[in-house]
């Protein structure tokens, strides 16, 4: 049995960037964790499941299994996991993660330990800028040398405005491509593709919520499943 860890941001996860590797992983059999920074239930990006942004059966879909799924209704905390129990770690995208998941150092421990280890991780979107954060056993940055691709800065400036501002009206805190870049990883995101997934070694990227879906069934693929 293949066990995965998904690491889920209590501030705004993007449903789709979550229940889509969910759901691929369950049908191969994956079993699967879902871990928030505190342990309290994680909240959705009320966009991701808007029948205007993301049609309506998508947003059925994924509001469904938001409000239906045990493990998302009584997730675990990151600080009690054990990350060398599971083979793979998953860290589902959306803005929130930039207040929890990506500064959480227990996540950043659990990725540490499974990059480190015999694992491999799938990141998705806005929580690729944990490679910006994360270091290694040796003080350097996760991401460093890494090809990688997430949410690029041409797709946030046509979400926030001259201020950073949210559409919900907090400030974004970083832009995610910025801070990759700067802790030395090689940015590669393909805009026109209609998906758009990177492999390096251990660690596969996702580009956004329309990748979600194509990164885990690669993930099965790097695992033989």
């Amino acid at each position: 049995m293949t066990d995965a860890l998904f690491v889920v941001s209590e501030y705004g996860y993007w449903g789709e960037e979550c229940i889509d590797p969910l759901e691929t992983l369950e049908d191969a059999g994956v079993e699967v964790t879902i871990a928030t920074p505190s342990g309290g239930p994680p909240e959705i990006d009320h966009r991701s499941i808007d029948p205007e942004q993301v049609g309506e059966e998508t947003a059925e879909r994924v509001k469904k299994r938001h409000q239906t799924d045990e493990r998302l209704n009584d997730p675990v905390a990151i600080a009690d996991v054990h990350a060398e129990d599971f083979d793979v770690i998953v860290f589902p995208g959306g803005h929130g993660t930039e207040w929890d998941v990506n500064q959480d150092h227990h996540a950043r421990d659990a990725l540490r330990a499974i990059l480190e280890g015999d694992g491999k991780a799938l990141v998705v979107c806005h929580a690729v800028g944990i490679l910006a954060f994360a270091r290694d056993s040796q003080g350097a940055f996760l991401g460093h040398d890494r090809i990688v691709t997430g949410f690029p800065n041409e797709w946030e400036a046509d979400i926030v405005d001259d201020h950073d501002l949210l559409p919900d009206g907090r400030k974004l805190p970083y832009w995610v491509e910025d801070e990759v870049v700067t802790a030395g990883a090689n940015w590669d995101a393909d805009l026109e593709a209609d998906t758009d997934v990177v492999v390096d070694g251990d660690l596969i990227t996702g580009r956004g919520p329309a990748s979600s879906r194509a990164a885990a069934e690669t993930l099965l693929e790097e695992l033989d499943l």
